[in-house]
C-alpha cells in the first residue's frame, strides 16, 4: 500500500500548480482505502503472492475514478464535508471541483490507455456507465417513491456494488487475463458490494456511525431496505402514514424519529441484517472454491468487516 501511495500521488500529478495542490489536499485526506486494497489481495490469492505493474495501476486507475466521482458527488449534493473534512467544492468552489473530477477521470482513463491496458478500461468504463445510471434511477424512484424491493437490488448493484466487483475483477484481469477467475471475481466483489451498502443503510436506524445523523437517507427521501419490507408489510393505513412522512414530512425531526420507530418495530432492520447476511455468505461460498493462503484469509477478514463496521 505505501508503494501504491507514491505511484498513485504520481499518477495524479498534474504541470498545473493549483491542481498539484488540490490533488495533495485529497491523497492526504484518502478514506479507508478499501477498493486499492481489494485488487491487491485477489490479484496475490490467485498468482501465488505476487502483483505486477499492471495491478498498480488497475489499483490506481480505480482508485482515480472512485476520488472524482466522489468530488462530483459532494457538488451533486452540495456538500461541505467529506470524511469529517472541507469538501473540493467548500473549498474551491463547485466550478474548480467539477473540473477536478474531470481531470481525476481523464488521468484514469488515460493510464490505462497509455499502457495498452484495454482490457482494465473495459471493466472501470463499464462500471463508471453503471455507477451513473444507478444514481439515475434512484433520483427517478425517489420522486414516486415507488421502489419495490428488485429495484432496490439493481439500484445498489449499479450505485455501490459494481466498483467493488470492478475492483475484483480488476485484481484478477492484472494477473490472469485469460481466465475465469475475472468474471469469478466480478460476481465475488459485486456480492461484497451488495452487503456494504445495505450495512451503509443500516446507519441510518441509528447504529454508530461517524459523520452521519440518523434520519439522513429519510430526509433526503432515499428508499432503503428496512423501510422498503415496512412499506411491503404494513397496515394500509401505515402504509399511507410512511409514504405522507417522507414525502412530505422529511424535514420534520419528530416525524423522521417516528419513522425510524416504526421501521424498527415492525422487523425493517432485522430483514435487512438477514438479506446482508445472505449477500456475504454467498461471497464467502465463493472465496471457498480457491485454495487456501493468507490472502484468501484477508479477504475473508475484508468481508467480515464490511458488516461488522461501525463507520
Amino acid at each position: 500500500m505505501e508503494l501504491f501511495e507514491k505511484k498513485f500521488q504520481l499518477f495524479m500529478s498534474s504541470r498545473v500548480v493549483l491542481l498539484n495542490k488540490i490533488t495533495h489536499f485529497i491523497v492526504n485526506r484518502k478514506g479507508k482505502q478499501m477498493r486499492p486494497m481489494f485488487v491487491f489481495l485477489v490479484a496475490k490469492m490467485l498468482n501465488k503472492g505476487e502483483v505486477n505493474d499492471r495491478t498498480y495501476r488497475g489499483a490506481s486507475v480505480i482508485e482515480l475514478i472512485h476520488t472524482a466521482t466522489l468530488v462530483h458527488d459532494d457538488v451533486v449534493d452540495d456538500s461541505n464535508r467529506r470524511r469529517g473534512f472541507f469538501s473540493i467544492n467548500a473549498l474551491w468552489k463547485n466550478k474548480i471541483a467539477v473540473l477536478v473530477g474531470d481531470f481525476l477521470l481523464s488521468k484514469g482513463l488515460l493510464l490505462s490507455i497509455d499502457n495498452d491496458d484495454f482490457d482494465l478500461l473495459k471493466i472501470i468504463s463499464v462500471a463508471v456507465r453503471e455507477m451513473s445510471e444507478g444514481e439515475l434511477l434512484q433520483i427517478e424512484k425517489a420522486r414516486r417513491l415507488d421502489i419495490t424491493e428488485e429495484i432496490y437490488y439493481e439500484i445498489i448493484r449499479q450505485k455501490t456494488a459494481t466498483l467493488i466487483a470492478a475492483c475484483c475483477s480488476l485484481g484478477a484481469a492484472a494477473v490472469k487475463p485469460a481466465s475465469g477467475h475475472v468474471e469469478q471475481m466480478r460476481l465475488f466483489g459485486e456480492l461484497i458490494g451488495m452487503a456494504f451498502q445495505i450495512k451503509d443503510d443500516l446507519f441510518d436506524y441509528g447504529e454508530k456511525r461517524i459523520g452521519k445523523p440518523t434520519g439522513i437517507d429519510i430526509k433526503e427521501q432515499k428508499m432503503t431496505l428496512p423501510l422498503i419490507y415496512t412499506l411491503n408489510n404494513s397496515s394500509p393505513k401505515d402504509k399511507k402514514w410512511l409514504i405522507n412522512s417522507v414525502k412530505n414530512h422529511n424535514k420534520d425531526k419528530k416525524r423522521v424519529q417516528e419513522v425510524i420507530a416504526f421501521v424498527k418495530e415492525n422487523g425493517g432492520l432485522e430483514y435487512a441484517v438477514r438479506k446482508m447476511k445472505e449477500y456475504q455468505a454467498k461471497a464467502l461460498a465463493i472465496l471457498n472454491t480457491y485454495p487456501d493462503n493468507q490472502y484468501k484469509e484477508s479477504l475473508q477478514l475484508m468481508i467480515d468487516y464490511v458488516i461488522e463496521r461501525e463507520k
